[in-house]
């Protein structure tokens, strides 16, 4: 008989009898966990490689803080490319509806005949009505607006929206813009445009913040030779994207949220490949008499390794199959969940993340179970005479630290760099150890109360928990490991569910009650006091504050650019232009963490002015210290200020605070826009819409609703977390099961010899549930003061807040932790006591 044929007779036996469940089990959800992610993300990149195009709307987009000389458009025209010309920028729109005048913050975006050059826009004449491609652009005097605006303003097709000074006619619902791409933070909704009527509106004033873009499209070479010979003469504020490297912010986000839910999938692997030694290991003990008497029969030993290693095999093909099926359904709960972050559809997904499940399977198979199995060609045939001779005792630590070493490379490789691979490695190996250390002291603690007098009682019910807990330290080991897998479960859990509504809630109790929710900004010099008058009017006495735009060039006399810092924000900072402003004394909410504020004669002299005051955390970023130089090119010139303190802002006052303060002389003369931040108490928003009606460049940020569309996308986010953390805590009740199957030839033996002894059927019952109620309340404990702990590390490190301690959470986990494990406990062990006693122990203890 071949080799696989009996290899395929011993799987179907084993699993008929059970036998392989747990490793099959193990396997399955290692798989599934990260085969889910990696469905999900395989769709994601498949749609920006295939809409690359579309995503920019072009072959080449050109994107700037400033406009762009329109010589690039015509050397580009000159080329054979076809141009398109949008600006984007956020306003104030109004619309007199049936029940009052409404105003909302729309994201407008002004484009040209033409585009966009890839793609199409498409539009619908109502609401929930089919949509169909658009022919061009919205015509003069006509605009194009989407859903959400729609519904903001209780507009439809035909009614009149004020944009800016000119009041623009409702054509069409704008459905789809192809290069507008993800939602994550598109906090106001869409109004599109023809460029042609924007000089109209007076909306770009000084300090408006606009980006300037150039769509091209054509033929590929003549794009990338017009590609290269810009590239050499991009300025600050200027960046090419391409369908190579297009969307930055877009390819950052879903990278990121890849690696997280990655990493998220990897705790699942973790605790499976526990499981998986655990079953291993127990599989291979029951198997040693069967090894003997094949010994016995003539089997050599490279025989007996193969036909269990194919068994092995074949077990290993039919878990990552199963798995692969879970995952690629369960990809659709996440994309449900995340589908409305997503403004663009998703292909079907390829077999590249079916291989990488296969290979995460048989990297636990070969990493966790073959060191095992490698013991069952070593048994020796006296064991068919001696039952007692225990397993062979070959060395087989070399092939789990082989496992460790791979199940590390995952790890690196699902955090896509090295450094932050090895932090997370170390971070797992501190946090299991910890764990193991607590737990074993409770484990010792727990057991230690059945000899204290006060628990000693000789009442035959009460024998129960005793026994319960001194079982806890017979089987210390498997206890302690039952107790970190369902802790980082549930701690998984918590941190997501409780800790992070108490984190939002402790956020919402530091904002006080009445902080600023609204900012106005775009506001002209010549409106500085009209504005204020009218709030005035409305009962609001708002400071308004000045902003002059400048970009830093220059520390210490060094030039700078991004290119000097590895740190994303560091970079976005220097790319970007700052809102400089000026004070005469230190703002509320700021106070010194280093240096000085101004002198008199730095406020009264513009020869002495030359001095600034710096946020300490861009300080921080951008490695910056007191009596630093620094240069910034405001309106075309130079300004060279020295550093002579460091301001720590309090930024949950939620008014309008500044990176960079100066005297007020110092800028003095150069272009400025003013901003200001009051607090509107709720039933005021015509407040809102008299202030825009009267001033319509105006732009009113509603700080509550950005509020609450960052909850609503954390919601999501952690929705879809949470479904992968279940993974987890299905990979700890296998483990769970596993510990309890490794020990239950012991268990079982020990249950009859008490049934012999006298012990009723009630008081093993309460031994076996008190064992599983204490690892469960344990787990649960655990993993509370764990989530606590990462809370408040969070809260005082991260968001700088205080987190009030939850003293219902630890109790409930622990109560909730127990009730699971001991009813996932019971579930596996009732039928230990079901065996007759007479049979157990003719059978033996092994």
């Amino acid at each position: 008989m071949c080799v696989l044929c009996l290899s395929w007779r011993m799987l179907r036996r084993d699993a008929r009898a059970g036998e392989l469940h747990l490793l099959l089990a193990a396997l399955t959800v290692a798989v599934a966990a990260l085969a889910a992610v990696g469905f999900f993300a395989d769709r994601v990149r498949q749609a920006l490689t295939r809409e690359s195009h579309q995503l920019l709307g072009a072959d080449l987009l050109l994107t700037a803080d400033h406009p762009w000389r329109a010589e690039i458009a015509d050397q580009a025209r000159a080329r054979g490319l076809r141009v398109a010309e949008t600006r984007t920028f956020p306003s104030m729109v109004a619309h007199a509806a049936e029940d009052g005048q409404r105003a909302q913050l729309a994201e407008i975006k002004a484009v040209a005949t033409g585009y966009p050059l890839r793609g199409s826009l498409r539009i619908a004449p109502t609401a929930n009505s089919a949509d169909a491609p658009a022919a061009g652009v919205p015509e003069r005097g006509t605009i194009w607006v989407d859903e959400r605006l729609a519904a903001a303003l209780a507009v439809k097709v035909g009614s009149s929206v004020g944009v800016g000074q000119i009041r623009l006619r409702v054509a069409a619902l704008l459905t789809l813009e192809p290069d507008r791409g993800i939602n994550f933070f598109s906090v106001a909704p869409r109004l599109l445009m023809n460029l042609d009527d924007l000089p109209a509106t007076g909306l770009l004033q000084v300090g408006s913040r606009v980006a300037y873009r150039l769509l091209l499209a054509g033929d590929d070479s003549a794009i990338r030779r017009f590609q290269a010979d810009l590239e050499r003469r991009l300025q600050r504020g200027q960046r090419m994207e391409s369908p190579e490297n297009g969307r930055p912010e877009i390819r950052s986000a879903l990278e990121r949220a890849e690696k997280f839910l990655g990493l998220a999938g990897l705790l699942s692997v973790v605790l499976a490949a526990v499981a998986v030694g655990l079953a291993a290991r127990r599989y291979v003990e029951r198997h040693l008499d069967g090894c003997a008497v094949m010994r016995c029969l003539g089997a050599v030993q490279n025989l007996l390794l193969r036909l269990y290693l194919g068994q092995l095999a074949m077990l290993g093909v039919f878990a990552v199959a199963l798995g692969v099926l879970i995952g690629y359904l369960a990809h659709f709960v996440l994309h449900a969940w995340l589908a409305d972050l997503l403004a663009m559809s998703l292909p079907p997904p390829s077999l590249l993340p079916a291989g990488q499940g296969a290979a995460i399977g048989l990297l636990l198979l070969f990493g966790f179970a073959v060191p095992p199995f490698l013991q069952l060609r070593k048994v020796s045939t006296l064991r068919v005479l001696r039952r007692e001779l225990g397993p062979p005792q070959g060395s087989f630590m070399a092939g789990y630290l082989l496992g460790l070493l791979a199940l590390s490379g995952l790890i690196c490789w699902l955090a896509g760099e090295l450094q932050l691979g090895l932090t997370i490695v170390g971070g797992f190996l501190i946090a299991l150890l910890a764990f193991a250390l607590v737990a074993r002291l409770a484990v010792r603690a727990a057991a230690a109360l059945r000899s204290r007098r006060a628990f000693v009682s000789t009442r035959p019910l009460q024998l129960g928990w005793r026994y319960g807990l001194a079982s806890l330290e017979r089987r210390a080991t498997a206890s302690v490991v039952q107790i970190v897998a369902m802790a980082l479960g549930f701690m998984a859990l918590l941190l997501l569910t409780v800790i992070r509504g108490d984190l939002l809630e402790a956020w919402r109790r530091a904002v006080p009650a009445d902080a600023p929710n609204r900012f106005v900004v775009n506001i002209q010099p010549e409106q500085r006091e009209p504005v204020r008058t009218a709030l005035l009017a409305d009962g609001i006495d708002a400071e308004l504050a000045p902003m002059v735009r400048g970009r830093l060039t220059r520390i210490n006399d060094q030039e700078v650019s991004p290119a000097n810092y590895t740190d994303d924000r560091a970079q976005r900072l220097i790319e970007r232009e700052f809102n400089l402003s000026v004070r005469r004394a230190m703002p509320e909410g700021n106070e010194a963490s280093a240096g000085r504020w101004f002198t008199l004669a730095e406020l009264n002299e513009r020869s002495s002015g030359a001095v600034a005051s710096v946020e300490d955390g861009l300080a921080r970023t951008l490695s910056l210290a007191v009596g630093d130089q620094l240069e910034f090119l405001v309106a075309g010139e130079p300004v060279r200020v020295r550093i002579v303190g460091l301001r720590k802002v309090n930024w949950d006052t939620m008014r309008a605070n500044f990176f960079v303060l100066t005297p007020p002389l110092l800028l003095e003369g150069y272009p400025a826009s003013w901003i200001t931040s009051f607090h509107l108490p709720s039933g005021r928003e015509d407040v809102v819409s008299r202030l825009v009606g009267e001033f319509p460049n105006l732009t009113v940020i509603d700080v509550a609703a950005i509020v609450q569309q960052l909850q609503s996308i954390m919601q999501q986010v952690a929705r879809a977390i949470q479904f992968v953390f279940l993974f987890t805590l299905a990979a700890g009740v296998i483990v769970l099961h596993a510990a309890l199957a490794s020990a239950a030839d012991e268990r079982r033996y020990e249950l009859a010899v008490m049934r012999a002894l006298g012990a009723r059927r009630e008081q093993l019952r309460r031994a076996l549930l008190t064992e599983f109620a204490v690892v469960g309340g344990l787990a649960g404990l655990l993993a509370a003061f764990a989530a606590m702990g990462v809370g408040e590390f969070l809260a005082s490190r991260v968001f700088h807040f205080e987190l009030a301690a939850n003293p219902w959470l630890p109790p409930l986990a622990m109560i909730g932790g127990a009730a699971l494990v001991t009813a996932a406990g019971w579930f596996a062990a009732a039928r230990l006591l079901q065996a007759p006693p007479i049979e157990v122990l003719r059978n033996g203890s092994s």
